[in-house]
């Protein structure tokens, strides 16, 4: 580990695609960070998603990454939206240790409807819905899921929701995503994806500070709703408010320049980073079990010249299999 107290000179920055955990001491916050470029650019170029449609991508790979890392066993996290707007669906996982993949679905019709009528903000394009958060821990453990609507709130707003009604810690999100637009070394234009995140969690060591007002409507009593929050948890989450996109996507600000920025004055120690990949967890092998348990009459729907096609919707790849294999099964 190291603390940002050192001269930032004398760090080394994690870079790209690297998930950086940090912790202030001064204000009980702990945190990870993060900064998506190569691995983010070839998610979203592999399926030419438009512009509307990779940007809330984006961000839920972003926040895929920030949560995902966090698991302590060899297990998924999902996160997944479905809406009734032009993006209906949306999903990101995350495989212990390092994977990550994801796709979007959407209208094409209703998408260019929208974009005509400049309703490109989530809530316009997702909708109404779910924002479902998905813990597996592999065979053998029962899937855990916290589900929160889409309630015209920005995906970092309804994760915050969630951490508050599901897990009772004080977090703050935030996510951005930009557009880079510049020439290569032959000095052909070029069009690059980047993002950026940041999760903060209050995590004091004295139970009674954690204590959190009641949701309005619930269950606690009118004293618990009305009281004060923490002054530590309200100044780290004033600093956190003030990252702009800018800060989270610029490749010249590394993420440890961020945290030394927004925390310096309470001692910020940053961990060793986590490098997340590219990688899709489909195979051959899978997909032909699944097909396996198709029965007769599906295996002759599904086939096309004595030939079954099947490709996977988050890295494209497409697999194909002769009907006479799955006659012989």
């Amino acid at each position: 580990m190291a603390e940002a107290n050192v001269e930032l000179d004398q760090l080394d920055f994690a870079g790209d695609d690297r998930v950086v955990p940090f912790q202030v001491e001064g204000l009980d916050v702990r945190g990870r960070a993060v900064q998506l470029g190569p691995l983010l650019n070839t998610i979203l170029a592999r399926h030419d998603y438009p512009a509307p449609v990779a940007r809330l991508l984006a961000e839920a790979i972003v926040l895929t990454a920030l949560l995902g890392t966090s698991l302590k066993f060899d297990g998924k996290f999902t996160v997944q939206t479905k809406g009734d707007g032009p993006v209906d669906l949306l999903v990101a996982d995350f495989s212990s240790p390092d994977s990550l993949r994801a796709y979007a679905r959407y209208d094409e019709e209703a998408l260019a409807a929208a974009v005509k009528e400049g309703q490109t903000s989530p809530a316009d394009l997702l909708g109404n819905g779910i924002l479902a958060f998905t813990i597996d821990q592999g065979r053998g453990m029962q899937p855990y899921q916290g589900i929160v609507p889409l309630d015209g709130s920005s995906l970092e707003e309804i994760a915050g929701v969630y951490f508050r009604q599901s897990e009772q810690i004080p977090t703050k999100v935030r996510l951005g995503v930009a557009e880079l637009f510049d020439r290569g070394t032959d000095g052909k234009p070029r069009h690059n994806w980047r993002a950026g995140g940041l999760i903060s969690q209050f995590l004091p060591q004295a139970p009674e500070r954690m204590r959190q007002p009641d949701l309005h409507g619930g269950d606690g009593d009118e004293r618990e709703f009305e009281m004060a929050e923490d002054d530590a948890w309200s100044e780290a989450r004033t600093l956190v408010e003030t990252i702009d996109t800018d800060e989270l996507t610029d490749p010249q600000v590394p993420i440890e320049r961020l945290l030394y920025r927004l925390f310096h004055e309470r001692g910020v120690r940053v961990y060793e980073p986590q490098k997340v990949h590219d990688r899709c967890s489909c195979s051959r092998d899978k997909i032909k079990g699944v097909l396996t348990g198709f029965s007769a009459e599906e295996i002759e729907a599904s086939q096309e010249n004595g030939e079954i096609a099947v490709t996977c919707e988050f890295c494209s790849t497409t697999y194909r299999y002769e009907v006479a294999e799955f006659a012989a099964a």
